[in-house]
């Protein structure tokens, strides 16, 4: 099977895909018949994995947040002992690996998990490795930590597992599904057993190609080599940070993620901004990241076409967001210096990191990584109460609509966007202004449009225009088009307060219902000058700093809102 994306699909528990298994779980649970959808019980891939748990561990020996994983599957059809055979088959005939580098280890059950059930000692699978002629010192056991795989995400198939190590590194997992795991974690035993298998290909290569590290193997060095360096401890740890997050940005951005202040956006726009950080430490050009992605399109596009297909837009991202954070890095830096030089008791305050992220756009983890290097501590507590505090700030005021989007009014917002309802509403918000744009721009040469009505809340927008006739699918399809590739472009949102009837005589969109103050608020999106701006419109806010913070768009519907209104309805993912 093809690798599915890394933003999966039909599966909200999880916000990227963190293994093989995870575009097979209806197959697990019995809900789609393999037979019917690829003829058989059992398959193999390939598949793109992210994983930010070790975010922290990259820049050592194995550990990466982009990873390729292989992985052998079974629906209902062979179980513990053929998945055991074959991995050890593979391992030591195929791979050639001597027994003696081997050792495995077992589930060893757990009598109390915190749902109050046991799972029983996993004693099948020792066995069936004294069979295969390892001897008991070669046979671990450990807990659930260890040894109990799943779910991905809040609930799915899960089960014990059985570990494959070469020379004390994990390389092969072998997963047997016999529960699903419930969001409450009550486990209920499977219709059908399953196999899920994983491999890391890069630690594969590091064995079988005797590297000491990943980064020393054919996957990592055509990469590593092209960036400048000494062979020095904390410079190699940044070019290896800098190389895994390169290649896992490449691959997240030709996957649709884009950077922004939430979910898979956020994850993105962290690894972006930490390999921009160690750039710093090794005084690399500005734009260093581009020739790297570049070389990831090259070193990978074979085997995943998208990368050229999305070539163009990966490298304006990659530049968009290089650019938008290396003019804050180094005044952050000085404000981070001045902060750690004046603490005699080495703990920077929460509201002190807080500003650094309010102010400069630091994320937390990239000022915890830089008060560790320095030996300082953070009050991750003061953190909090900053962070919750900022939250119900953005939260406060909702008692008047405005603008005519239907929205509540926000105060004191500056558009530091998280993952509340409140910065959900105010990133669709300032899609629903790059939808109405881009009506006027596909429809506009054949009637007017003319906003009618709005409504906006954390899961959609809907939005009521004047238009004589149904859309078509084509036209539907080009708007997106439209307001995505506006979000791709990362625009900037500027507020400028005017006369109103200068605002109009610009080109500012009002709603028509609305009645206005002689002096209102203009949100322009791209340029300062509404007379320049793609967008202009008369509006309370808020909105995002800039439209790459937005996510992909999709309109969901499109449909009658009374005679002569047609109704547009939309999310972001």
């Amino acid at each position: 099977m093809s690798s599915s994306s890394l933003v999966p699909k039909d599966d909200p528990s999880v916000l990227l895909t963190t293994a093989g298994m995870q575009q097979f779980k209806p197959y697990y649970m019995g809900n789609k018949d393999p037979i019917k959808d690829f003829g058989t019980k059992r398959t193999t891939s390939i598949q793109k994995s992210f994983r930010t748990p070790d975010i922290d561990e990259v820049g050592d020996e194995s550990h990466l947040t982009f990873f390729e994983m292989l992985g052998n599957f079974s629906f209902g059809d062979y179980f513990k002992e053929d998945a055991i055979k074959w991995g050890w088959e593979f391992i030591t005939e195929e791979l050639k690996i001597s027994p003696e580098r081997c050792h495995v280890s077992v589930f060893a059950g757990d009598p109390s998990t915190s749902s109050g059930q046991a799972v029983p000692e996993d004693k099948e699978s020792k066995k069936i490795w004294k069979s295969l002629g390892l001897a008991d010192d070669k046979i671990k056991k450990a807990g659930r930590k260890d040894n109990f795989w799943g779910p991905t995400g809040s609930e799915g198939p899960c089960g014990p597992t059985s570990e494959i190590y070469v020379d004390g590194l994990e390389i092969w997992n072998l997963v047997f599904n016999e529960y699903y795991c419930h969001a409450d974690k009550t486990l209920e035993p499977l219709k059908q057993n399953g196999i899920d298998t994983g491999m890391g290909f890069e630690r594969l290569a590091m064995v079988s190609q005797s590297a000491p590290t990943v980064f020393e193997t054919d996957l990592f060095l055509p990469l590593v080599q092209i960036i400048p360096h000494k062979e020095i401890l904390n410079e190699t740890k940044a070019v290896r940070i800098i190389a895994d997050h390169i290649r896992g940005a490449t691959f997240l951005i030709a996957d649709g993620v884009l950077p922004s202040n939430v979910e898979r956006g956020y994850i993105l726009r962290r690894i972006l901004r930490r390999a921009i950080r160690y750039g710093k430490v090794l005084k690399l050009d500005k734009n260093f990241l581009i020739p790297l992605s570049q070389k990831v399109i090259e070193m990978y596009k074979e085997f995943y076409p998208e990368l050229s297909v999305k070539r163009e837009d990966i490298l304006t991202v990659i530049e968009k967001e290089e650019e938008k954070f290396s003019k804050t890095l180094e005044n952050g830096l000085k404000e981070l210096g001045k902060i750690l030089v004046a603490k005699a008791d080495k703990i920077i305050s929460g509201k002190e990191a807080f500003y650094l992220y309010e102010s400069y756009g630091f994320p937390m983890e990239l000022t915890r990584e830089i008060a560790t290097e320095k030996r300082f501590a953070i009050d991750e507590t003061g953190w909090e109460i900053a962070f919750k505090e900022h939250q119900e700030i953005s939260r406060a005021g909702a008692e008047k609509k405005f603008g005519g989007h239907g929205i509540a009014e926000i105060t004191n917002h500056k558009s530091q966007i998280t993952n509340s309802d409140a910065g959900k509403i105010t990133r669709l918000h300032t899609a629903t202004h790059l939808l109405h744009q881009a009506l006027h721009d596909i429809l506009g040469q054949e009637a007017e449009v003319r906003q009618m009505g709005s409504d906006i809340n954390a899961e959609r927008t809907r939005f009521d225009f004047t238009f004589p006739r149904k859309l078509f699918s084509e036209e539907i399809n080009k708007i997106e088009e439209v307001v995505n590739k506006k979000i791709k472009l990362d625009l900037p949102v500027f507020n400028k307060k005017m006369n109103k009837e200068d605002a109009i005589r610009l080109g500012a969109r009002a709603f028509f219902k609305e009645k206005y103050p002689d002096e209102v608020n203009v949100y322009s999106i791209g340029d300062p000058d509404p007379s320049k701006a793609y967008s202009k419109e008369l509006c309370g806010g808020p909105h995002v700093d800039s439209t790459g913070e937005i996510g992909y768009f999709k309109i969901i519907k499109e449909e009658s809102s009374s005679a002569g209104v047609r109704r547009i309805r939309a999310i972001i993912e």
